[in-house]
């Protein structure tokens, strides 16, 4: 792990694989890390560059201060990565409130990416007042108290099933988190959506966009990845049956498989 300032705040991120391969760039999920991708990276490696982070006050980058932070914030943090990897455009990944970061990216700054796959998220996610609610309680009791609450809806019953100590590992890693930093964000989910933000924004720079959902996944059920293709003029939308809200943990080895076929076809199409 290596740290970057990026607008006086410390940056926790991960730069791996050969420099003169293509840059995935991927974004995790609200309350989690970048230790999501662990388990996808290695099928990536052997043909792309790979680079995550940390988003504020969670993992080990610093905590917000200040101003409100927004969608713009969260691509501009991860613009000054991809400048500081060298790369002019690249491929993004996103989970979550992750797919957020992509859809900022997809809106504003679709020249610079090659494919966005963007998982378990949507154009608009929950409403404001789950999300203020949500924020309130965060900042009286704490994301440590309310881990036990929340990290249940992140995964399929079958998932617990498969490893028992699924659930006790996320809440000790979401209870480490900043609070404030944590609540901003839940904010930002209530505020700031994309509907009526993303049509045709990436036909005319040739951006390969794919969506992935989950057919256990609470927080951005079926429905929502259904509303978020069509904002997105019909883009490809696959939903893994019998996963939550976190494929690349849940299903890691199929995750990979179909990201590493859409970064290929985004690729050939480069290419030709």
């Amino acid at each position: 792990m290596a740290f970057h300032t990026i607008n006086g705040r410390s940056v926790a991120y991960r730069l791996l694989g050969a420099e003169v391969n293509p840059l995935v760039v991927l974004a995790h999920p609200l309350g989690m890390s970048q230790a999501v991708w662990d388990d996808v990276i290695p099928a990536l490696l052997p043909r792309y560059r790979v680079l995550t982070w940390d988003l504020p006050g969670h993992g080990a980058s610093q905590a917000v201060s200040g101003a409100q932070i927004t969608p713009a914030d969260l691509a501009a943090e991860a613009l000054a990565l991809v400048e500081l990897a060298g790369a002019q455009r690249f491929h993004f990944a996103g989970t979550s409130i992750g797919g957020v970061v992509g859809q900022q990216l997809i809106a504003e700054h679709s020249d610079r990416l090659l494919s966005a796959t963007l998982t378990n998220t949507g154009a608009v996610i929950g409403n404001p007042d789950l999300w203020n609610t949500r924020a309130g309680r965060v900042r009286q009791e704490g994301l440590a108290a309310m881990s036990e609450e929340i990290v249940p809806r992140w995964f399929a019953p079958q998932a617990f099933e498969a490893s028992p100590a699924l659930k006790a590992g996320w809440c000790t890693q979401m209870g480490r988190g900043d609070d404030e930093s944590y609540a901003q964000l839940c904010e930002m989910l209530g505020r700031d959506t994309f509907s009526g933000k993303l049509s045709g924004k990436s036909a005319s720079h040739k951006v390969r966009i794919q969506l992935f959902g989950g057919s256990e996944d609470m927080a951005t059920p079926p429905a929502t990845l259904e509303a978020l293709a069509a904002e997105l003029d019909g883009a490809p939308l696959e939903i893994f049956d019998g996963v939550g809200h976190v494929p690349s943990v849940e299903a890691p080895v199929l995750f990979a498989q179909k990201l590493m076929a859409v970064l290929l076809t985004a690729s050939n199409h480069s290419v030709a």
